[in-house]
């Protein structure tokens, strides 16, 4: 090849027929390439394969197909036009929404959704005073509006029930608020009434005691979405405020929903002034039981005094004024936080294209940078302040725990399946009522045993409730059942068990199983899954007061010379090829980032990624080796 130029056109081509004819002059080491590509793409091939081998054969042929392109200005002009076209139509599909009105629901309710400049300022007092304010935004609605306001607030816009637009067609506005943001996780398909009303029968409360309501809650903008609190207040029949629902969320994704009623009988001195000139205001308060900030601890009582923001008889939105008081559990004046309207509201129905856009302008980084703002004044009060911290304690049964990450994902659906086939085998009838955790699309399930059939009457119900995704990888831990659900539930508090002396039914004690494979990939698997095995270290304990003391952390103790789990023999004895790959590859990768990442799957995923592109890398370098 040495009449060709490295400019030359042809060079690539030239190249790949170089390659092909060395491969067949050279069989012995092109076979062996071969083999260890095709070995690397049996094993470990997916998409992300396929793109860093894409990467890596384009940056070591950089110079030649530099060259090439170059030399080509119409190919440039194309991808040129193609990119921009592509980029045109992606801003097209993201803004044509937000300038199309559209209501799914005839409204004729007092008020419609409202766009709400407000305030939040927040006053520590003890141990040390520490206090700031910043802007934010909110958007309030009546709960069972749904529709576009002028292309900048949606409400409720995915597809429901009687629903006459197709959920792919439904618009969204610039600021959206979605049912699927509030109250349980997911689900966002029954409304905000609907979630609304879910929540008030789990309280044991009569949603027809409150069929009016008003909503106050951060939008979700540009798809993000971080919402510290939401406000619902509901009305009774004759529209007077009678209680409010605080949906409250941390910055390590768990949420905690508080139902407060309205005491009428204390807030007589609350009533609206004698010339109707104030609003009504509603007093409560409620224990904590929550963690919310690093910086308090999980006792304590929480006080509320909140205007009522559509005044008597719900005539018109009149401003939003809450005020949320902590106090110990000594009783003592620790934290205030406020949340006020500043300025009038803004009816989004009524915005020009020019007041819009001076809108979006002046308010579109407000949501982005609340989760900033409380990282800046956390750092204010560690650094500076040298608050004492207490670390995050597993969510107690009213919680919602935090989304599953896709490893506890695959595992739980491996458990939902066995759980399923012990509660069909126990031979007591027994129906169990399973409710998962950090997978909002899944549904709680009712297994019952074959023996309910036989004897209906005698039948006990028990409820397995699991706190916080991180039981499954914890789960998968343990060599036996037994010991792994009376771990989690006495010692780590990962789950809650309505009636704990039915789990021996449930969770028999049984001797370990030997291992029993199909095939030779399997039988390395769970080999390698045997000897990485071992109990996890308990979850210590958090102190509730900064003068208890940490106790200390319980060493994992390693099982690598028990058999295999009963779960790992159920899932072998399926015989069901997807389901075994799924739970192999995640326990695997659990058991992995115990035993040498300090328990971080985020941090394997890292090592297996560069993993991943370095053997990547490799391969190409051996395959332009030979092309040389």
């Amino acid at each position: 090849m040495d009449e060709v130029s490295d400019d030359s056109l042809w060079l690539p081509a030239i190249l790949a027929i170089d390659f092909g004819d060395r491969m067949i002059s050279d069989g012995s080491f092109s076979l062996s390439i071969i083999c260890l590509i095709l070995s690397y793409y049996l094993l470990l091939g997916s998409r992300l394969d396929l793109v860093l081998v894409s990467v890596a054969a384009g940056l070591k042929s950089a110079a030649s197909l530099s060259s090439w392109v170059r030399n080509f200005t119409s190919i440039q002009v194309s991808l040129a036009s193609a990119s921009a076209l592509f980029a045109g139509c992606l801003i097209y599909n993201l803004v044509r929404p937000c300038f199309n009105s559209n209501h799914d629901i005839a409204w004729d309710g007092p008020v419609r959704p409202y766009l709400i400049p407000c305030r939040t300022t927040h006053s520590r007092r003890v141990p040390k005073k520490h206090s700031f304010s910043y802007s934010y935004l909110v958007v309030g609605t009546p709960v069972g509006y749904s529709g576009n306001e002028n292309g900048v607030v949606s409400v409720d816009v995915r597809k429901q029930a009687g629903s006459r637009q197709p959920a792919a067609q439904k618009p969204r506005g610039w600021f959206d608020v979605g049912a699927e943001d509030c109250l349980q996780k997911g689900h966002g398909e029954v409304g905000l009434r609907g979630k609304l009303d879910d929540y008030l029968k789990s309280q044991h409360v009569d949603p027809s005691d409150y069929p009016h309501a008003f909503l106050t809650t951060a939008p979700r903008f540009l798809g993000y979405h971080f919402n510290p609190v939401s406000f619902w207040y509901l009305y009774s029949p004759n529209k007077v405020l009678s209680a409010i629902v605080l949906d409250v969320n941390n910055t390590f994704d768990e949420r905690r929903t508080y139902l407060v009623l309205r005491d009428f009988a204390q807030g007589a001195d609350m009533a609206s002034s004698s010339n109707g000139a104030a609003p009504s205001r509603m007093k409560a308060s409620w224990p904590k039981d929550f963690h919310v900030s690093p910086f308090n601890s999980r006792k304590g009582t929480y006080s509320l005094l909140a205007s009522d923001p559509l005044g008597p008889g719900m005539e018109g939105f009149l401003g939003l004024d809450v005020t949320v008081n902590l106090r110990s559990s000594a009783g003592h004046p620790k934290f205030l936080a406020r949340l006020f309207s500043e300025g009038e509201a803004i009816d989004p129905s009524k915005m020009s294209a020019v007041q819009t856009l001076r809108f979006l302008l002046g308010w579109w980084w407000v949501g982005f940078a609340t989760f900033p703002r409380i990282v800046t004044q956390a750092a204010v009060l560690f650094f500076k302040r040298k608050l004492h911290v207490w670390y995050r304690p597993e969510p107690l049964k009213d919680t919602q725990g935090r989304h599953a990450d896709a490893l506890e994902a695959d595992l739980e659906g491996v458990f939902r399946k066995y759980l399923r086939h012990l509660v069909l085998r126990c031979p007591k009838p027994l129906s169990v009522r399973y409710v998962p955790s950090g997978v909002p699309s899944l549904a709680t399930e009712v297994y019952t045993s074959s023996a309910s059939t036989k004897e209906p009457g005698a039948v006990e119900h028990a409820e397995i409730r699991i706190l916080t995704p991180v039981f499954y990888s914890r789960f998968a831990h343990y060599a036996h059942d037994f010991e792994a659900i009376f771990s989690e539930l006495t010692e780590n508090g990962t789950l809650w068990v309505d009636k704990p002396k039915l789990l021996p039914d449930i969770f028999p004690k049984m001797a370990s199983s030997p291992l029993q494979t199909s095939n030779l990939v399997d039988f390395a698997y769970f080999k390698v899954i045997q000897r990485l095995r071992r109990r996890p270290q308990k979850i210590p304990q958090v102190p509730t007061t900064s003068a208890d003391a940490v106790p200390p952390t319980s060493r994992a103790i390693d099982i690598g010379d028990s058999r295999i789990s009963s779960m790992d023999a159920y899932v072998l004895r399926q015989g069901d090829g997807s389901l075994t790959a799924a739970y192999r590859s995640a326990i695997l990768r659990v058991l992995i980032a115990d035993r040498f990442l300090m328990g971080r799957t985020g941090l394997f995923k890292m090592v297996e990624f560069l993993g991943h592109a370095g053997l990547a890398w490799t391969l190409v370098s051996l395959m332009m080796s030979k092309m040389r």
